[in-house]
This record gives structure tokens, sequence and C-alpha cells, in this order.
């Protein structure tokens, strides 16, 4: 009888969360403050208002982990009320990484909309990977791209989330991308992001020129 030696493993969330933030930690500590009001990909937010934005999501889906209520109404602006903010954010993201691998933490429903807990999970992942390699595409870092275990689990997500994700202007239209463009590429493009995106060259000012 024939076996199958080779069997696809299926990741928890906390695992998948816990290879997003070894790289997204690294982007997030490289962040020069000279950047914070630079453009990013994702065109409602500059770098400062993605990190605040980050920092909403990774303190409230440790909420909905544990099945606890979530209040994105909240918009604290951690950048300015704190000069260690790069380091209080990768702690926060420990945190979240560490309740969403908690003993039921997946299971059943939790939100205000009774979503799917490992799908509402995936949601925290998605924002810990496309909105950091937003930040290091508009602050000049290098991106390798999300682990494959972890393109794997969003690519079902985006699935799932992208026609109502859309109609609420969460996600852009796709974006199309080359044909050879591996999985992470095409990830980023149903989501709306152009892959080979890159911050606008500053303007340059003639010598002489006064501005203002």
């Amino acid at each position: 009888m024939d076996t199958d030696t080779n069997p696809v493993r299926t990741y928890r969330i906390g695992e998948l969360l816990g290879m997003a933030r070894e790289r997204a930690v690294p982007v997030v500590r490289g962040i020069p403050d000279a950047t914070l009001a630079a453009p990013t990909p994702c065109a409602e937010y500059d770098v400062r208002a993605l990190v605040d934005h980050l920092f909403q999501v990774i303190v409230q889906f440790q909420r909905l982990a544990a099945k606890e209520a979530s209040d994105f109404g909240e918009k604290p602006d951690r950048v300015a009320g704190s000069p260690e903010w790069r380091e209080r954010l990768a702690q926060e993201s420990e945190r979240l990484v560490a309740a969403w691998s908690a003993p039921g933490a997946e299971e059943g429903t939790t939100g205000g909309m009774n979503m799917p807990a490992r799908l509402v999970g995936s949601m925290a992942l998605l924002d810990l990977t496309v909105h950091v390699w937003d930040l290091a595409r508009a602050t000049g870092q290098e991106y390798p791209g999300a682990d494959e275990a972890v393109v794997a689990e969003l690519s079902g997500a985006v699935d799932e989330l992208a026609p109502t994700a859309r109609k609420m202007g969460v996600f852009g239209e796709p974006v199309p991308v080359a044909e050879g463009a591996s999985a992470w590429e095409r990830l980023l493009g149903r989501t709306g992001r152009d892959p080979h995106w890159n911050a606008p060259a500053p303007a340059v000012v003639p010598p002489g020129t006064v501005e203002g």
C-alpha cells in the first residue's frame, strides 16, 4: 500500500505569527526617524500612521485571541507617545504570538462578528506580514518575502476575505503581476499592491531656490 512519506504540515496560527514576527522586528527597528512622514504603498498611510495602525492591530488582536472585546476605534499616537516605540512594538508582537499560541486561541469564533477564530488570526498574520512589507518598501529596507507556510495560509485567507475587504476599502483592486511572479508577489497583487512599488524620489530643489 502506498503511503505519503511527506505529509503537508498544518501550522498553527501562533507558529505562523512567530515566523512573521522574525521578519517584522528587524524592519521596525530599522525605520529611521527621518522617514516617518514618507509615503507607503498603502496610500492612506504615511510611515508614522502605518506604524500606529500596526500597533493597534497587534494590541487588539491579542484581545481577540483571548475571546475578549476589541476596540479598533482606539487610535493612540504611539510613535509620538514614546521614544522607545520600536522596542515596544517588538514586545507587543511577541505578546501577539503568545496570545495566538495559547490553547484554544484558534478554536471557535471571536470578535463582534463571530468570525472563525483561525480566520481572525490569519487577519493578524496578514497585517504583520503585508504592512511590514509596506514599511520596508517605504523606508528603503529589504524584505525577502514571507515564509512559504505564511504565504500559503494568507492565500487562503485572502480568498475568503477579499470580496468584503474590497467593498470596505481594506483591499484595493488586484494589481496584475508578471507571469513568472512568485507566490508572495501574487499575494501582494491580490491585496491591491504593486510588488515593485518604490518610494517616490524626493523633489530636487535647484540651487538658489527659496522653498516655501
